[in-house]
């Protein structure tokens, strides 16, 4: 049996990790410097892909949005596609960063991957559902994926999603080929199969980790060993997304545009144009880590409805950060649409 031990480094900032989530998808498009921006520009026009709402905008605004200008909402979707040959996969990663340019501030709110929550706008596919079968439902359906994604999130949550930028998790993989691996601090020793070796195990063991791309896929993958309840594979994602942002910006990066130009453009999805990636870059990018919040949505982690177990919100929690985002979006309910109805969880 083909088995590796991989041990680990050393950590930085919680509170940069998390704005290095955002980053990743928006400063790794833009690049580093003009000359990157221009190879990193057509990559970005090739992953667009709007959502077809009318007026380019949310059906809970009265008006578009515009970034820069205004605070905005983003829906990072994290695709697990590896299982499926790439058509149909899950939304497993589901964050929503709200950016305010008039207090320079950031939330970042992570929805739990098994939210119970009632999908309602494909027929086929009606009633309660883990919040990430939505994106595999509007794939399925002809729908789209990334809109009924958004949208499930915008009836969980009671506010508008401006814009979604969607990664396949083996884009990560391919990018950190490139990049010649990356070095990840691994908190808990745990193993996981790798899909691309025949399922044979990958070891990890506490201590600095440099890994490969199949490595670092199967390390954000482990989520049934037991460990998992104490080192959480949203945990293990933001490690590695950090890591990967840590050799995004090493000064080797600029020669391998091309190759992570190319990556982008093929694993990426997003309604923001390269315009508005730009602008996002300039009005963003020196944000403080110390301007970052995180919020989170409390409920039951493992209730059983039927044979089934969901992530069930509790709702006071689910209120709460409802109106949070409210806030940072500077909304109230009389300026959201008539279009917009509360979700129920039961």
């Amino acid at each position: 049996m083909n088995e590796k031990r991989i041990h680990r480094k050393k950590n930085k900032s919680w509170k940069k990790r998390l704005l290095y989530i955002f980053l990743f998808f928006l400063l790794v498009v833009i690049g580093i410097g003009a000359y990157v921006f221009i190879e990193a520009y057509q990559a970005a026009d090739n992953s667009f892909e709007d959502l077809q709402r009318a007026g380019d905008k949310s059906e809970l605004r009265e008006e578009k949005v515009t970034i820069g200008d205004d605070p905005i909402s983003i829906l990072l979707l994290g695709i697990e596609d590896y299982s499926s040959n790439g058509k149909n996969g899950r939304a497993d990663t589901q964050i929503v960063v709200t950016l305010n340019p008039d207090t320079n501030k950031m939330t970042m709110t992570t929805i739990n991957r098994d939210t119970r929550v009632e999908l309602t706008r494909v027929e086929k596919y009606a009633g309660f559902h883990k919040i990430n079968a939505a994106y595999t439902f509007g794939e399925l359906s002809g729908y789209g994926g990334n809109k009924h994604a958004v949208e499930a999130v915008e009836d969980l949550l009671d506010i508008p999603i401006d814009k979604y930028v969607a990664v396949n998790f083996e884009g990560f993989r391919d990018i950190v080929d490139v990049f010649g691996g990356v070095t990840i601090d691994i908190k808990e020793a745990f193993w996981e199969k790798n899909i691309y070796d025949n399922n044979n195990r990958i070891y990890f063991e506490q201590g600095p980790a440099h890994l490969n791309g199949e490595e670092a896929l199967a390390f954000v993958r482990m989520r049934k060993r037991d460990v998992n309840a104490i080192y959480s594979r949203e945990e293990r994602q933001r490690q590695f997304i950090q890591a990967t942002i840590d050799e995004a910006i090493s000064a080797g990066t600029i020669l391998k545009v091309g190759e992570i130009s190319d990556v982008l453009g093929k694993n990426v999805q997003t309604n923001l144009k390269p315009k508005e990636i730009y602008a996002l870059e300039q009005a963003y990018s020196s944000m403080d880590p110390d301007s970052i919040e995180t919020l989170e949505i409390e409920g039951n982690p493992n209730e059983y409805i039927g044979k089934y177990s969901y992530f069930v919100p509790y709702e006071e929690s689910l209120t709460e950060v409802s109106q949070r985002l409210k806030s940072e979006l500077g909304l109230s309910n009389s300026e959201l649409t008539d279009n917009n109805t509360t979700q129920s969880i039961e």
